[in-house]
């Protein structure tokens, strides 16, 4: 497995035009092709911070990548049912649609490329399936790639949750897997790369455990998210995530994009570095007490502190680098930040817990650094602090890669044998405010103790 210093190290002397030479580029303005990349479920644009770093650094221009943040990112229960907070796939199709057609006004091209993982692939097939006419586009994109889609469903069932959009015996994925009524799962004129794990995608297994049916048969297989006529590509031990988010994964989309391999899987550091991204909250309408709903809505009013952070201790370095009150847009950047500096980022905002942030060195500049603020559950106040170590682009698993929190070696199952797991908790019960140091597969992030007494949620979040 690549390691965090891996990742970082310098690639010099490499121009854009050497690394691009040979890209199946924009006949229109003979640069390669903007790609838009679709998050998951539940998910934000910031999912794809790392794979947009690993495009530049083989000479992709920045302006060419484009990652959405759909406003209600959850599908609904029912895909017929309205539901609060939650999107149909009609709703979804419709957001994408005007995403692509804002990147082709944006920039000159007449096709994209579609990069999308998991709920992004339903969000992909629904848009390239339907015509024109219904707001479909299949003559707007040249290349879908899927990184473990449910593409035949996380169970296949029509009693169970029959309308639900992930049951590959309901109305949504028997369309799009029987295209014209010939069995046909892809849409002709457009080029089609799934990947998928070998066994380890937690919604590509036989038994029910990670839908909430432990015991019950899924009569989904491992290469449930393939499709008939598409390149399919399997990668030995990638979860569900790391189909989209690895460098892996990468790889494999650039090869098939490019028909060359990158010259590095590698995150080149830039000399000055901008973060900038959106500042969202839990609850329908950013509203806490309506219930605990994911949004990608801009939490108007929050206020956002930067502090740079001893890497060894998370204390912090001095007075704060950056501060904003967020406007109606959500950004809380742009913030110049130093590309060897770790920081905390401290979001307040009424209704929610104030929320800290702790990350490890952005090696390059993004725009899509989006923070949440979180609730703090009543059952955590009877701890002095808690703690949580965050995977955002992939899971825990302590068969591939070391892990440790607080000193400690977490105690993680793998169930039914695949890795679902992305959040790890230290419970601290006995110095508020001390250091708690984390450490995944080499990238090591140190945070510090808040009180849960003084309504402080700690998270320590990974970029790899």
């Amino acid at each position: 497995m690549i390691t965090q210093v891996t990742r970082r190290a310098l690639l010099l002397g490499i121009t854009a035009a050497v690394l691009l030479s040979g890209c199946a580029s924009d006949p229109r303005t003979a640069l390669p092709p903007p790609i838009v990349f679709v998050h998951g479920n539940g998910d934000t644009a910031a999912l794809w911070i790392t794979t947009l770093w690993r495009f530049e650094s083989n000479g992709w221009p920045r302006e060419r990548l484009y990652a959405i943040d759909l406003p209600y990112p959850l599908a609904r229960d029912a895909d017929d049912v309205p539901q609060a907070g939650r999107t149909s796939t009609d709703e979804h199709m419709r957001f994408l649609a005007a995403e692509i057609d804002r990147v082709l006004r944006r920039t000159g091209a007449h096709q994209v490329v579609l990069f999308g993982n998991s709920r992004g692939g339903n969000a992909i097939r629904n848009y390239i399936a339907t015509p024109a006419s219904a707001g479909g586009g299949a003559a707007k994109v040249s290349d879908a790639i899927l990184g473990g889609a449910l593409n035949h469903g996380a169970w296949v069932n029509p009693d169970t949750r029959p309308t639900n959009e992930f049951n590959g015996a309901g109305p949504f994925l028997t369309r799009l897997n029987n295209q014209g009524g010939a069995g046909i799962e892809i849409t002709p004129g457009v080029r089609w790369l799934t990947i998928r794990s070998d066994n380890n995608d937690k919604f590509a297994q036989p038994d029910g455990e990670w839908i909430g049916a432990k015991g019950t048969p899924t009569h989904v297989t491992f290469d449930g998210p393939e499709l008939k006529g598409a390149t399919n590509v399997v990668i030995t031990g990638i979860d569900h995530r790391e189909t989209a988010y690895s460098p892996q994964a990468f790889e494999a989309a650039y090869r098939f994009i490019t028909g060359k391999a990158p010259a590095t899987l590698t995150i080149t550091p830039m000399a000055s570095v901008v973060l900038d991204g959106k500042v969202s909250g839990r609850g329908l309408d950013n509203d806490p007490a309506t219930g605990c709903f994911e949004n990608n809505l801009a939490l108007r009013g929050a206020y956002v502190e930067v502090f740079a952070t001893d890497p060894a201790t998370g204390a912090r370095a001095g007075a704060r680098v950056h501060r904003k009150t967020v406007g109606a847009d959500g950004r809380w950047g742009p913030f110049s930040a130093d590309g060897r500096t770790s920081y905390e980022f401290v979001i307040s905002a009424s209704g929610y817990a104030t929320t800290h942030i702790y990350r490890s060195p952005f090696p390059r500049s993004s725009d899509i650094v989006n923070l949440r603020a979180e609730c703090l559950p009543d059952a955590d106040r009877r701890f002095i602090s808690v703690v949580t170590l965050i995977r955002p682009r992939g899971y825990f698993d302590p068969r591939h890669a070391h892990i440790s929190l607080d000193g400690k070696a977490p105690v993680l199952a793998v169930p039914t044998g695949a890795a679902g797991v992305w959040a790890l908790r230290a419970e601290v019960q006995d110095t508020p405010g001390r250091s708690v140091p984390a450490e995944f597969d080499g990238e090591h992030v140190v945070g510090r103790a808040w009180p849960t007494a003084g309504n402080h949620v700690v998270l320590l979040e990974l970029h790899y």
